[in-house]
């Protein structure tokens, strides 16, 4: 399974086939609302605006695992990161990014870039994934990492 062979539903319910993304760079992030990480939507759709015209898109993941941190449903969801952050990068419905119920998109990103002394489960919100533009998991980065941090690392796959 590659990256490109995924389809998720966005917020909306529509179904999003990732080979759309195929020659694109991706920055991968589960989020929640309700999060001390939530400010981190503003420089998501900071990075997303700056670079999209190069190829780069960020994708939004509710997921409700950590501290129940993410309680609302896709509308109050969308709602939210329009309202308070012009979120405009493609957010997708809320999902499990641990446990058995996890998407199988987070399986695959946790197998292709474990954590810290090779952990496979996101540790919190807003856990990020660096993919080039042939598919590859490059590098997983954690809560505290700043988006200016990533934006480092884009910069060298640009």
């Amino acid at each position: 399974m590659e990256i490109h062979n995924f389809e998720l539903n966005a917020l909306s319910g529509e179904p999003v086939n990732f080979s759309k993304y195929n020659g694109k760079i991706l920055v991968i992030v589960n989020v929640a609302s309700k999060c001390g990480f939530t400010p981190q939507y503003k420089d998501l759709e900071e990075l997303h605006k700056k670079y999209r015209d190069q190829g780069v898109e960020v994708l939004g993941f509710p997921c409700n695992q950590f501290g129940k941190q993410e309680p609302g449903n896709h509308q109050e969801i969308q709602e939210f990161c329009e309202l308070n952050y012009g979120v405009s990068f493609q957010m997708f419905e809320k999902i499990d990014v641990n446990g058995a119920n996890a998407s199988p998109l987070y399986d695959y990103l946790k197998n292709s870039a474990p954590g810290l002394l090779g952990s496979k489960s996101i540790k919190w919100n807003f856990t990020k994934f660096l993919v080039d533009r042939s598919g590859a998991v490059i590098k997983r980065f954690g809560s505290n990492d700043s988006v200016a941090k990533i934006e480092k690392e884009i910069k060298k796959i640009l």
